[in-house]
């Protein structure tokens, strides 16, 4: 199939480009080559750009551009739709942005396919855990209950667990496709929304739609130049340049982790399968993950012994915990995640041992967000 993958040059999408074609598909890239996520002068510096320069039809072009997607749309079967601001933090004082890249641009495409004759006949779209906010809980007392963004006031009495009204002894549960979406950054409404109008929309036109919520996504490849986004990266940089952790809140905050080999396995199941269309999918392992896990086995796989300052500071919009049911994609798709997260560490690091690792701002894009109250 003619497949166009937009953000296609970063790290899900280069990925997930090389695959497809090993599958032998003919694959069209339109991305923009951001400076946070490629570094300066991409187009011959970005490792992830230059692993699918000759392999791809390139575009170098932005999804908020009409005329760009009139480049690269005609023709394409598929469209995988991966184009997007993604930082939680930063989004909440870059709320434009965010809404223009991940909204907007996605009404124009859907817009321009609608009002158009076009070869598409499915679109899958990047999701994302966000869009749920805080996982599922179980309480004693309510049964299954979702609990609403903490307070400032929690989090600065320390506060850190969630707490649904006078429980606060809840216990934490996998998170399945039907449980109550409410976001807590800007990036996950932005999120929510792009999905909601690709599965409401493309129906309407012919188009089968699928989604993915992706959850914390690492492994080789994933940039080491954003101080605004990806925790294994950011904690990596900090070890190899000798740096002191800041672990937030308690360290004991969880998330749930996802190999890239994974998640294009995924991926390629949802452009191919049949069985996938209509159909909103969790990409997890099913397995949650504390920071202070996560420092400590990168630590230990660096040999780098640096210092974890457990500093009680948070972030106004940053979830307590989130892990993924993943019942529903092995059954529609036959798909089980193959790689643990010790092993999945293994080859990152081993990965970023073999990179020039220069120290990238996070002081500063913590800065940046105390002085928008945004965080303590």
């Amino acid at each position: 199939m003619k497949i166009l993958i937009t953000g296609g040059a970063g790290f899900i999408g280069s990925s997930l480009a090389l695959a497809l074609i090993a599958r032998g598909h003919v694959i069209t890239v339109l991305d923009n080559l951001s400076e946070q996520i490629h570094g300066k002068d991409a187009e011959n510096n970005s490792e992830l750009f230059l692993r699918i320069k000759d392999k791809v039809i390139f575009v170098k072009g932005d999804v908020c551009n009409e005329a760009d997607w009139k480049k690269v749309l005609p023709g394409q079967q598929v469209i995988v739709h991966l184009a997007a601001e993604t930082g939680t933090g930063q989004s909440m004082y870059q709320i434009k942005r965010y809404t223009d890249v991940n909204i907007s641009a996605t009404a124009l495409m859907l817009d321009l396919l609608a009002n158009n004759k076009y070869d598409v006949k499915r679109i899958v779209v990047a999701s994302s855990r966000a869009i749920y906010g805080e996982g599922r809980y179980l309480s004693k007392k309510y049964g299954y209950v979702y609990p609403e963004s903490r307070s400032r006031e929690r989090l600065v009495a320390g506060k850190f667990e969630v707490n649904w009204l006078e429980d606060e002894a809840l216990q934490l549960v996998a998170t399945d496709e039907q449980s109550k979406i409410h976001p807590t950054s800007v990036y996950g409404i932005t999120k929510q929304v792009q999905e909601q109008m690709v599965m409401m929309v493309s129906p309407t036109i012919g188009i089968e739609p699928v989604a993915f919520r992706y959850q914390n996504v690492y492994g080789p490849g994933q940039s080491l130049k954003n101080p605004y986004t990806g925790i294994l990266s950011i904690f990596s940089n900090l070890i190899k340049n000798n740096q002191p952790i800041n672990i937030f809140e308690d360290g004991k905050e969880s998330r749930d982790f996802v190999f890239i080999d994974d998640v294009v396995q995924a991926t390629v199941a949802g452009v191919e399968k049949t069985e996938a269309k209509g159909n909103v999918f969790n990409v997890g392992t099913g397995v949650p993950t504390t920071v202070m896990e996560v420092a400590q086995t990168l630590i230990d796989s660096y040999g780098i012994n640096v210092p974890l300052n457990i500093s009680g500071d948070f972030r106004l919009g940053d979830i307590r915990h989130n892990y993924a049911d993943m019942k529903l994609a092995e059954e529609k798709l036959g798909f089980k995640p193959k790689v643990s997260f010790k092993e999945g560490i293994q080859q990152f690091t081993n990965w970023v041992n073999q990179q020039e690792v220069a120290l990238i701002d996070y002081k500063g894009s913590l800065r940046e967000m105390k002085s928008k109250g945004l965080m303590k």
